[in-house]
């Protein structure tokens, strides 16, 4: 096999993208610049995983590459020209309450970067499979119109409509707000689509609910589900925000998405667009969540409502896989919300517990 170019090697996805394509015969470049310890503090840094990622597989190759720098993701790519078979695009800055906080970095990183890889693909390997790490949010609050009804604890779609079974890519993206993250998100994700496209490239985006498994370094900011069971674990005080804990997000673990990756990459098409996630297989509220993460730790977590939602934050998110399931049919999600929580808990459980 060729080379696979993963962006973003350090974080979530990434990380699991560089593990899972080595053992499938990959010779694996990783761009990684440690970006997030800037985003969320030094608690959420990716140079740890990093390392650990050198140590495990001696053949993997980190660059220090911050994908602005149009010139430094150029040599990359011509050095290594059309060995290039895969590229994976995590990168990002992915927190839509950040990006408010500073505009001009969210633009350059989620948008820019991603032009700037996606040009010298164009230039170098046209021929490379090219993912995307794309975003629910690029429908704006758009899901917020659905008429949701109120249940014990969560909100949910009557049964005969027509997104129950999960929300697909019919959905527009006009008439929204997106939060200024959604928007450098939607530049990319159509840049995306566009190369595909205009100049015939095996492009994919997926457009993803919640990402998660237990390499994420969860944050207040970003990803929910470890920094939740985390807050669990160490005694730590926990914020929902807004719609009385009853919002729905489904989970899709980095191992299940990985898969897909490689699914689309045996048989890539020009500008595939899907939304993917955990769907009904693995949804939860806030307090669902928070009723399985005490239950799993054997603790209980002192959290606290706030009456104030977060700006175009989704009330209900549930992925409609059949669009991708159709297209793959031998793909589907591996694990549940029980079973990513539990594996969250019990790989980080000791190291939160000593540093609390």
């Amino acid at each position: 096999m060729g080379i696979a170019v993963v962006t973003g090697s350090g974080g979530l996805i990434g990380s699991e993208s560089v593990s899972h394509f080595i053992r499938a015969g990959f010779d694996v470049l990783g761009l990684e610049n440690d970006m997030r310890s800037r985003f969320f503090g030094p608690d959420a840094s990716t140079h740890p995983v990093t390392e650990r990622l050198v140590r495990q597989f001696p053949e993997f190759r980190s660059l220090d590459v911050d994908i602005r720098d149009t010139d430094a993701v150029e040599r990359v790519f011509a050095e290594h020209g059309p060995q290039i078979e895969l590229v994976v695009h995590t990168a990002a800055q992915p927190s839509h309450d950040w990006a408010a906080s500073d505009p001009l970095t969210d633009f350059g990183v989620n948008a820019n970067g991603t032009l700037n890889l996606l040009e010298s693909t164009r230039r170098h390997c046209p021929g490379a499979t090219f993912v995307f790490t794309s975003t629910n949010k690029v429908y704006g609050d758009t899901p917020n119109r659905l008429p949701l009804v109120e249940l014990e604890t969560r909100l949910e779609l009557p049964a005969d409509h027509r997104y129950f079974g999960g929300i697909d890519t019919t959905m527009t993206i006009d008439d929204s707000m997106h939060s200024l993250f959604g928007v450098s998100k939607v530049a990319a994700d159509l840049m995306v689509q566009e190369y595909g496209r205009y100049f015939d490239m095996p492009t994919v985006c997926f457009r993803a609910g919640c990402l998660t498994g237990p390499n994420h370094a969860g944050a207040m900011l970003h990803g929910f589900l470890s920094y939740l069971m985390r807050c669990t674990v160490a005694g730590e005080p926990y914020t929902i925000f807004g719609y009385d804990g009853r919002q729905v997000r489904d989970n899709i673990h980095s191992a299940d998405l990985v898969r897909a990756f490689e699914a689309v990459h045996r048989a890539p098409r020009p500008a595939a667009v899907y939304n993917i996630g955990g769907g009904r297989y693995s949804n939860c509220s806030m307090i669902e969540a928070i009723a399985l993460c005490e239950e799993i730790a054997g603790r209980s977590l002192q959290w606290t409502l706030s009456d104030q939602s977060r700006m175009g934050d989704h009330r209900w998110w549930i992925s409609d896989l059949r669009e991708f399931q159709t297209d793959f049919p031998d793909w589907e999600p591996e694990f549940d919300l029980r079973a990513i929580l539990r594996e969250i808990h019990d790989q980080n459980a000791e190291r939160w517990s000593a540093a609390s």
